[in-house]
């Protein structure tokens, strides 16, 4: 997808390469490896980890070695399934780019899912390889030896002689595969979450995955100069995608950390005690719970200090210029206090395992709290509601061509602000369910749209979208009310004894479901449903105030908050 406007550019200011890389303007026939990128940046540093600085050149070398083994190992076949397991460093990308370099698909693993859940994933997907950092020697080696799957342990060196790695002439970064491989072959599978059933396996092709790169480094005004400091997962679309093949992409750098610590992060980003070469860093992404953590982090060291509060404002405010939230709802709370604290309205967008993004707030305007805005560009979103015969039928239909954004509401839609099931179509949709035909064909419409299982909102007032939650668990039906957990987690939120909530809809006789709040309350605070009723009245609905109150001490919950 990105290769005829790469071409069509030349060697454009690599600036405006975000922009260039436009895919919503006919440049959807090609798809660019994402490692062609890298003469036009060779000898820039593409990642820093705790071990040191790698360019693209570095790292594109060591993968092209790496690549020669896998293939040599995999005697010759292509299109085959790789499982990987590495750390958030550079052996990561390493090991990303020499699947692909050797025609296979990635399937990326966490080291930190519980070892049955890693057996369930090598017994679905059905590797002909495992790839290994030493780090995690121990626990591949008793997987692959239970599964019957090769074993490939990485050097322990690569991460030094990386650093090293020099191309002698321009044939040194020349692929082994031709472009068209990548046009019409599988790239990566991630797992879902599993929350409604078995993980399934999504397949997305490379272009697939270029559709949604592409749309974000348009959207997002992604370019050659931008420094992302990355926190998140590997093996979740938020990590893979948004933070880590956008930058490589676009030729930008990235500061990588093992994982995410609260004073790291506030340390990097105002460039406290950090190398000169790394102060650069001008984009955050994070869950709202990341957010949250650095908000308390604030309260507990700095908000006694003004002159230092200052600092963080005007720091913040000069340094960055874009912070994301996403995986999860944004309380509005908590979008507030970050603008207080840092001066950024968070960009909140809203995608999945299955389409990449496909809504976002602006860029380059005044963001809402709550909405999620409007569709991505190459992305149309359907908002439907379900017929006696079980068919969706239109409510609202909205689009992304060529920068401007079209809505279209339907005479079918009651109300100001309509909602219902929401439908994806786009390249960025993924290709199937790994080896599940019927419940890959079970998720898609007749008319090719992909049926997320999230209900949506419309509101005409603001032309924005906002997410309500799951169909299958957000959604309460209360005394005839279908109720949005989320919109009543964001409303306890204003609560300022209640530090972190979840809703939840209980069986009921009379009402058909109660609504029931699991609540972590402030330090030195209590609270009894009669207090929390008492507060409710005048602050939210009568109909979706909670009946049930459940007091803890933690709320669980995944690696991605």
């Amino acid at each position: 997808m990105l290769a005829k406007c790469l071409n069509r550019v030349g060697r454009v200011p690599l600036t405006h390469i975000g922009r260039s890389l436009n895919v919503s303007a006919g440049c959807s026939q090609s798809v660019l490896p994402w490692f062609k990128n890298v003469p036009r940046f060779a000898d820039k540093v593409a990642l820093n980890d705790t071990n040191g600085s790698y360019t693209y050149e570095n790292i594109f070398l060591s993968a092209k070695e790496l690549a020669e083994d896998i293939s040599k190992k995999m005697e010759g076949k292509t299109n085959e399934r790789i499982l990987f397991m590495c750390p958030n460093n550079v052996n990561y990308v390493i090991s990303l780019w020499a699947i692909w370099m050797s025609g296979q698909v990635a399937v990326p693993l966490s080291p930190h899912h519980p070892q049955n859940l890693l057996l369930y994933y090598i017994n679905d997907s059905k590797p002909e390889m495992l790839i290994s950092s030493p780090s995690f020697k121990e626990i591949s080696s008793g997987l692959a030896k239970s599964t019957h799957t090769k074993l490939l342990v990485l050097d322990d060196n690569m991460e030094l002689n990386c650093s090293k790695q020099k191309a002698q002439t321009n044939n040194d970064f020349e692929d082994r595969l031709p472009q068209s491989f990548y046009e019409k072959n599988d790239a990566l599978i991630i797992y879902t979450s599993g929350t409604t059933g078995s993980p399934k396996g999504v397949v997305s092709s490379h272009r697939n995955l270029s559709a949604q790169v592409g749309m974000l480094l348009e959207a997002w005004k992604w370019s050659f100069n931008d420094a992302i400091l990355h926190t998140l997962p590997l093996n979740h679309v938020h990590g893979v995608v948004n933070a880590l093949l956008c930058p490589l992409t676009a030729g930008a750098k990235i500061k990588m950390l093992p994982k995410f610590d609260t004073k790291s992060v506030w340390n990097y980003l105002l460039g406290i005690d950090v190398k000169p070469d790394i102060r650069d860093i001008n984009i955050y992404m994070a869950v709202p719970t990341i957010y949250f953590q650095l908000i308390d982090y604030f309260d507990r060291v700095f908000s006694n200090d003004e002159k230092m509060k200052r600092h963080i404002l005007n720091t913040l405010q000069t340094k960055l210029r874009l912070m994301v939230s996403g995986s999860a709802p944004l309380p509005q709370t908590v979008f507030q206090r970050w603008l207080e604290i840092s001066g950024h309205e968070l960009l909140e967008r809203y995608g999945m395992t299955e389409i990449g993004m496909c809504l976002s707030n602006p860029y380059g305007s005044k963001r809402e709290a709550g909405f999620v805005g409007n569709p991505l560009p190459g992305v149309t979103v359907r908002i439907s509601q379900k017929d006696d015969n079980e068919n969706f039928l239109p409510l609202v239909e909205g689009s992304n061509i060529d920068g401007k954004v079209n809505i279209n509401i339907s005479e079918n839609a009651d109300g100001e602000n309509p909602s219902g099931h929401l439908l994806v179509k786009g390249e960025a949709v993924f290709k199937e369910y790994f080896r599940r035909p019927e419940a890959t064909k079970k998720e898609f419409t007749e008319d090719g749209f992909f049926i997320t299982g999230d209900i949506c909102q419309y509101n005409t007032e603001k032309k924005l979208f906002k997410i309500l939650g799951r169909e299958s668990v957000d959604i309460i039906k209360s005394g005839g009310y279908k109720l949005s957990a989320l919109q009543i987690e964001t409303q306890l939120m204003n609560n300022p004894d209640i530090k972190e909530c979840a809703v939840v809809g209980l069986p009921d006789d009379k009402w058909g479901e109660r609504v029931a709040a699991v609540v972590v309350l402030q330090n030195g605070k209590s609270m009894t449903i009669d207090d929390l009723k008492s507060w409710a009245d005048g602050n939210m609905p009568k109909y979706s105030t909670p009946s049930v109150l459940k007091i803890v001490e933690a709320i669980p919950k995944n690696n991605m908050g």
